[in-house]
């Protein structure tokens, strides 16, 4: 019976794997297969490439397209059948993760009002940005936050948190953020629902807004030891004023434009320990310039119109589209308007990439930091 066919990686560079196949080392590898092992030389240069390769594809999702497609399954699924009513976003490259990018996860949700999704808690960090309705709220550990258009709220791993949208208000959607895919790859996940579906709100209402949300000020005796940030929402209007604060006092990233951090007020650092946020503004007219680094990229439009170049494709966006940025993608961001800026919320695993030592970063050194587009 013939030796069936197997992989193996050669290539014809000094200190890479370039074994050639002989009859007798097929065999071998028969040997080792019935043993559960195998042979690195045949597989080494795959899974050691030169530099990474990722299965994500840049990918976007036009906010008019899937609206009507979000709104219809409150016709279909109610809260309580479904545990959350949420259309995710799949990349082609990562189906089998349900990841929108990388080792990430985004969907969209839908409540209308009255409605309220049972509390849990999971091991995935997660966050929500609001992207239309009013009335949105958010509990977690029992403190509730009320939430508007553009808003930023994180619902850290291991908390008891649930959302809902009071009966006055209007039908919600918003960007679901989470780590699902990396946590499901450390095989390190749980679930749980909580024992009485809701959770009591033992604090007043948006306390740690008012408590941690003053730049530069700590609430005097305030203790926080855990890993997440203590201001567990971030308010646009504030976030948006700070973008413009900034953007008089410096002349911005030449990859990035005026660049601010989501940080966690006591240690400076991101707002949770496995996912990092920031907004950013592109003045009018304004135009980066390409680089690409380690860490995948979950881009929201939060204002304005205008174009993105990744690995050589232009992608036309504006309010409350969704794009991604894989890592190790070349990407440079366009302002569309002349005359109005232009806001993209992103969320990321930098700060996993930071923690292990794996960031890397590289500037376009071509065409003036341009990227040529390619068909």
């Amino acid at each position: 019976m013939a030796t069936k066919a197997r992989e193996n990686h050669r290539e014809d560079v000094a200190g890479r794997a370039n074994v050639e196949d002989t009859p007798e080392l097929l065999a071998y590898y028969d040997e080792l297969e019935r043993l559960e092992a195998g042979a690195l030389w045949t597989v080494a240069n795959k899974i050691e490439p030169w530099q990474p390769k990722s299965s994500s594809v840049p990918v976007l999702w036009r906010y008019e397209d899937l609206r009507a497609h979000v709104l219809r399954s409150v016709e279909l699924v109610s809260p309580e059948k479904a545990g959350r009513r949420v259309i995710y976003l799949n990349n082609p490259g990562r189906r089998d993760h349900a990841a929108a990018v990388g080792w990430l996860y985004s969907g969209l949700q839908v409540m209308h009002p009255g409605e309220v999704a049972s509390a849990h808690a999971h091991s995935a960090s997660a966050l929500r940005f609001i992207m239309e309705g009013e009335g949105a709220y958010t509990i977690v550990d029992g403190h509730k936050m009320t939430l508007g258009a553009n808003d930023f709220v994180l619902t850290p791993n291991g908390t008891w948190h649930e959302h809902g949208v009071s009966s006055d208000g209007t039908p919600c959607i918003w960007q679901d953020g989470l780590d699902i895919p990396l946590v499901n790859m450390l095989e390190a996940n749980f679930y749980v629902v909580h024992p009485d579906l809701q959770q009591s709100v033992g604090y007043p209402v948006d306390d740690m807004t008012h408590a941690w949300g003053s730049p530069g000020l700590r609430p005097a005796g305030a203790e926080w030891s855990k890993g997440y940030s203590p201001l567990l929402k971030y308010e646009w209007g504030p976030t948006y004023e700070a973008l413009q604060r900034y953007g008089k006092a410096t002349d911005g990233s030449p990859y990035d434009g005026v660049l601010m951090n989501y940080v966690n007020p006591v240690t400076g650092g991101p707002v949770m320990q496995t996912i990092g946020a920031s907004m950013q503004m592109l003045r009018p007219g304004e135009s980066t310039r390409a680089h690409r680094h380690t860490g995948s990229f979950i881009y929201q439009v939060a204002r304005g119109r205008g174009h993105s170049i990744i690995d050589g494709k232009r992608f036309d966006w504006k309010e409350r589209d969704i794009f991604c940025v894989p890592s190790w993608a070349w990407h440079e961001h366009v302002n569309g308007s002349a005359s109005e800026d232009a806001c993209l919320f992103t969320f990321n695993d930098l700060p996993v990439m930071q923690a292990l030592g794996l960031y890397r970063e590289e500037a376009f050194g071509d065409n003036g930091g341009r990227q040529p587009l390619v068909s």
